[in-house]
């Protein structure tokens, strides 16, 4: 007979949030959404050339991202974590320059921000955050920082994420595996490719225990958050966070999701927007007023002019660099490489 792995019973701070913070979660989320629908106009308007739009997951990505102690743990994200950099407090233009095609990864520093590179091979960033995590093992510190990465329900059917979940698990990694599983990979829905229909339920098998929480609720997402950083901290290993969400966008601005599903469809299977969900509970709980979702929107909007000046004058990266930072001692073939370039394209 087995049982189903539960989170062991710690301590985890759990206060609850203040009327501040619950304020704080409000005013990054409209940020995050009035910067997410601002980048698909840039796209269209030819500002950056490609954006993986995250309209619907504001909730699951800021509160998990407001969770994380920014003084140890390290966040290992995907292509669409733009509100985790957010409520991290990444400068933005930095997080955007990969969008704009200047720097890959982000042009920002991963050690001082705890957000690594932003990753785009579907389940790339999975086996990193283990790795991470195992060195915060390894290392003994007295302050045990934790690794989280995000992936979609997608991307949970890759090897990769069952490589990393079985080692983490073995070894007690201390590392948040967090899945947005927003309905769809890409074109197909998760029911024709997560058998079972829940990704959190496959942690069982690894002997790890899962939370499946609703990803629309900011609140919920964050104290899920909070438990499992509790628990990764106290030396109980790895723990599995499925945030029920639904990408109401299409998968990039690359992307028709009319070919695969109607407006009706999408009307009724996204459910209730999690930002106005959120400010009608604010407001019924007495948290706030109009007077502060006017100031937090006025805020958004001036955020949003500040990061698109931002973006329009960064200048291209020098070519020589896409040489200089791939091994810390170039190979022969690099160096190769390095000097064809630059016959080719500098006439040197």
């Amino acid at each position: 007979m087995t049982t189903e792995p539960v989170l062991a019973a710690v301590d985890d701070d759990a206060a609850p949030l203040t009327h501040h913070q619950l304020r704080e979660l409000y005013t990054l989320m409209a940020a995050v959404r009035h910067l997410d629908t601002a980048a698909v106009a840039w796209q269209r308007q030819g500002i950056i050339p490609g954006y993986a739009p995250e309209l619907g997951q504001e909730a699951a990505q800021v509160g998990s991202g407001y969770a994380v102690d920014r003084s140890r743990d390290f966040v290992f994200p995907t292509y669409r974590e733009m509100g985790v950099a957010r409520a991290m407090g990444l400068d933005m233009v930095g997080y955007m320059s990969t969008h704009k095609a200047t720097w890959h990864g982000g042009m920002y520093n991963p050690l001082e921000s705890r957000f690594a590179p932003i990753q785009a091979v579907v389940a790339g960033s999975v086996l990193h955050a283990v790795g991470w995590a195992h060195g915060q093992t390894l290392s003994g510190a007295p302050e045990m920082g934790v690794a989280m990465t995000y992936f979609g329900d997608g991307a949970s059917s890759q090897g990769d994420v069952h490589e990393a979940m079985n080692f983490a698990a073995v070894m007690k990694a201390p590392v948040v595996f967090f899945i947005q599983n927003n309905g769809w990979a890409i074109s197909v829905p998760t029911e024709r490719q997560v058998a079972g229909g829940s990704v959190a339920a496959r942690a069982a098998g690894y002997g790890i225990p899962s939370l499946q929480v609703d990803g629309n609720d900011v609140v919920a997402v964050f104290e899920a958050t909070r438990s499992a950083f509790a628990h990764c901290r106290a030396g109980n290993g790895p723990v599995v966070i499925e945030a029920m969400t639904y990408r109401r966008g299409p998968h990039s601005t690359a992307d028709d999701p009319g070919r695969y599903r109607t407006l009706d469809e999408e009307r009724l299977g996204a459910g209730e927007d999690p930002l106005e969900r959120f400010r009608q509970r604010l407001l019924a709980d007495g948290v706030a007023d109009e007077a502060f979702f006017m100031e937090a929107q006025r805020l958004a909007e001036e955020e949003e002019e500040a990061v698109r000046a931002g973006i329009e004058v960064l200048g291209p990266r020098p070519g020589a660099e896409m040489f200089s930072l791939v091994f810390q001692e170039p190979t022969p073939t690099l160096q190769s490489q390095a000097t064809a370039w630059r016959e080719e394209s500098e006439h040197v």
